[in-house]
């Protein structure tokens, strides 16, 4: 198997994981979002401890800690993770599975209006209009609720301020993770203690497969991450583009298909416009990255036809 061909496994194996999570973290319903959220991060930090013991890596700890800029990044994007998990988790447990598959299916119009803003990107005009459906769905989802989805909103907006963190951290991902968790690790082990104390806790008092489940949280959390990340070293950002759409198409199926949400005629309707800008901004970004490669591909056949002329004169003169 070629590794781009490997890649795209991982990828989707990725992608997959994350696309049935509503499955798992339902399990853990008899928990409360805030219970779940401590012990994933907190499982976390072991797991991939034990990652990075094994890869023999903790150099990067000290670059962490002597570099202010770094750490406060860090934290804010430990923060940005954070309200992601627990509003991810609440929207699982609270029977509104279909909302969350609709944040990360508006998370990349999210991310491009972020380029916009922080980045100060131009888009092209196709990329304005799938922005324009994805409002215009935003629109029509929120008369059909009632409200904003805050949800997705909140899933979207925060997910996609993390990604344009960790793209300016440059951290790999294990690491990344580690550190994550561990800011978050102190509040969290205090909020189980304060739980504990209250007798509130329900880690170790549903039964046995719900303990193992919650300490398995830190796994399921990090394996996908590691396997995207083998993927993204494997695989072109078109490829990437296009398997991110895998995970909330699977969420929506297990709101709609295991879970029986609701999905009447307007919510679909929404979700169809929603789709409609993702078709868009899928087809212009493939668009824009052949012509790209058409650019690259001409500016090297230009330079080796310079080299070329310029080295002719040099082969006709007589060897001294």
């Amino acid at each position: 198997m070629g590794e781009e061909r490997r890649g795209y496994l991982y990828g989707l194996t990725a992608y997959a994981l994350w696309g049935f999570f509503p499955i798992y973290f339902k399990l853990l319903a008899p928990s409360p979002p805030l219970e779940i959220l401590a012990h994933r991060v907190i499982w976390s930090v072991v797991f991939v401890s034990v990652v990075l013991l094994v890869m023999r890596n903790w150099r990067f700890l000290g670059r962490i800690l002597c570099d202010r800029r770094l750490l406060g990044g860090i934290i804010l994007a430990a923060v940005l993770i954070a309200a992601n998990w627990a509003t991810y988790i609440y929207g699982v447990n609270s029977s509104r599975v279909v909302e969350t598959a609709l944040g990360y299916f508006i998370t990349p119009l999210v991310v491009v209006l972020l380029g916009v803003t922080v980045q100060r990107e131009r888009l092209r005009v196709w990329q304005w209009t799938a922005v324009g459906f994805g409002a215009l769905a935003v629109a029509v989802l929120t008369v059909d609720y009632g409200h904003l989805p805050y949800i997705a909103l909140v899933l979207a907006a925060s997910f996609g301020s993390y990604s344009l963190i960790k793209k300016r951290l440059s951290l790999p991902p294990a690491e990344g993770l580690f550190v994550e968790s561990a800011v978050l690790a102190l509040p969290a082990l205090g909020y189980l203690s304060w739980l504990n104390a209250t007798g509130g806790a329900k880690f170790g008092h549903v039964s046995g497969g719900h303990t193992v489940l919650m300490l398995l949280s830190g796994v399921a959390t990090a394996v996908p991450l590691l396997l995207f990340a083998a993927a993204a070293n494997r695989v072109p950002m078109v490829g990437i583009g296009i398997l991110q759409y895998v995970a909330p198409i699977l969420q929506l199926a297990c709101g709609v298909l295991l879970f029986h949400e609701p999905m009447p005629p307007a919510r679909l309707a929404g979700f169809g416009l929603v789709w409609i800008a993702l078709v868009i901004f899928t087809v212009d970004g493939l668009r824009g990255a052949r012509a790209a490669k058409g650019r690259t591909a001409a500016k090297g056949r230009t330079a080796a036809a310079s080299a070329a002329a310029t080295a002719e004169p040099a082969a006709a003169l007589p060897p001294r």
